[in-house]
């Protein structure tokens, strides 16, 4: 195979041209020694991964991946860098809680439709379960537990993890000068204030058109034909899901468990970004639209869901709570996740068809590429806030220490953050 230069774990080779050489190199080559990962992982060691991770993955999205890749990758070598890399580029680029199709998609990668299933609701149960008790807190005492302590001392530890799974990622995907330009480009972009969406597939297709230049062969128009269909599905169900949510949008409405479902499944279906995103959709529809919650309400709301392990969108669980009690918590809970395992199963399918294609395989390599640099902008932005002060600085580089050279599992390092800062606090602050 004197032609070929794009080898995939899953063992994929393309012919292609020496002008793409410099593009994409075997992943061999990148990583030496790594190799397939069988995917026939027990239902109940996913659970318990997951179910760790659901209470224990303080952060935020970029955080929470960065801990999936050292339990999933680094530590238990369930898939390789590439494959996770595919898996992550793939989740950002559909709507809804990334962290959350992560675990969906990797749960149905290493243990099929079972593992679909089991990984989702094991990393989103224990969140939601968290604020669930602490929207009864809030309803029974009018406040909130103090949690500064906690978040003091865990934010350091994240920023390590994050630091950490982004040099580890990056040497995955970055596998050749012009991916590096792409990458640097990228997170000037994102910096600049340049919508993630419209990064992440511009580094994509730029990679894409140059390989489509470059290349001969009859498979292009049915890649892009299952790429656009792809879209144009999300499009359709998305825009849907918002025509029937906002049938009631001319005034406010009375409350019912309907109208909130159906606000919270458009949440989750159109989606796109981080926390404060979500915030402005739940404003315009709950606050301002509807009448349903003070504005003092709503910030709580996303308060709880910033501040607690798993995922930022169980900030439903907490609004749910507060309108209807238990099921208004389900309620809402199921309709704004719903949207995620079904986009998990309409795209996680496309990802190994992708890669048999040449041009699609240098689409996603450059989304990749994107989202490693998206993650590595999101670590620094973090990092300005989570390291305040000496003690913060020490925190982020025992721990990096701890996580590189004696490779100490990041759950424990996250809970021991969250000791230190508990003790650091209450004897900081007057009591």
């Amino acid at each position: 195979m004197a032609n070929a230069c794009v080898e995939h774990p899953r063992g994929r080779t393309a012919g292609c041209g020496s002008a793409h050489r410099e593009f994409i190199v075997t992943v061999q080559q990148a990583i030496p020694g790594e190799a397939p990962v069988a995917a026939n992982v027990p239902l109940r060691e996913v659970a318990a991964v997951f179910l760790r991770l659901g209470f224990t993955a303080f952060g935020g999205p970029a955080a929470h991946v960065a801990l999936m890749e050292d339990e999933i990758v680094r530590r238990r070598e369930w898939l390789t860098h590439a494959e996770f890399l595919d898996l992550l580029g793939a989740t950002n680029l559909i709507p809804g809680p990334n962290s959350t199709e992560m675990a969906i998609h990797i749960g149905h990668r290493v243990a099929g439709w079972k593992g679909f299933a089991v990984a989702g609701l094991c990393f989103i149960l224990p969140a939601a379960f968290i604020v669930a008790v602490l929207a009864w807190f809030y309803v029974t005492f009018a406040a909130l537990p103090p949690v500064a302590g906690v978040l003091y001392g865990i934010k350091p530890v994240l920023i390590a993890v994050v630091a950490q799974a982004v040099w580890k990622l990056g040497r995955s995907s970055v596998r050749s000068r012009p991916l590096a330009v792409l990458g640097v480009l990228a997170a000037g972009l994102v910096v600049a204030g340049v919508h993630e969406l419209a990064v992440l597939f511009g580094t994509g297709l730029v990679l894409a058109t140059v390989r489509a230049a470059h290349r001969d062969g009859g498979t292009r128009r049915q890649t892009s034909l299952a790429v656009l269909g792809l879209l144009v599905l999300v499009a359709l169900i998305a825009g849907t899901v918002v025509r029937f949510a906002g049938e009631s949008d001319g005034g406010a409405v009375p409350f019912g468990l309907m109208p909130l479902f159906l606000i919270f499944l458009k949440v989750g279906a159109v989606l796109f970004g981080s926390g404060y995103v979500l915030l402005a959709y739940l404003r315009a529809d709950l606050v301002e639209r509807h009448g349903w919650l003070t504005e003092g309400q709503l910030l709580d709301a996303v308060a709880v869901g910033q501040v607690t392990p798993g995922p930022v969108f169980t900030t439903a669980t907490f609004v749910g709570y507060l309108l209807a009690g238990p099921l208004g918590a389900v309620v809402a809970t199921v309709a704004i996740f719903l949207p995620a395992f079904f986009f998990v199963a309409v795209s996680g399918p496309l990802i190994p068809r992708l890669r048999r294609s040449a041009v699609a395989g240098a689409f996603l390599d450059g989304v990749n590429v994107a989202s490693v640099a998206l993650m590595a902008v999101v670590a620094v932005q973090l990092g300005r806030s989570a390291v305040a002060d000496g003690l913060t600085a020490s925190i982020a580089v025992i721990a990096a220490v701890l996580l590189i050279r004696f490779r100490v599992n990041s759950t424990w390092l996250v809970l021991a953050g969250g000791v230190v800062g508990l003790l650091a606090v209450g004897r900081l602050l007057p009591s």
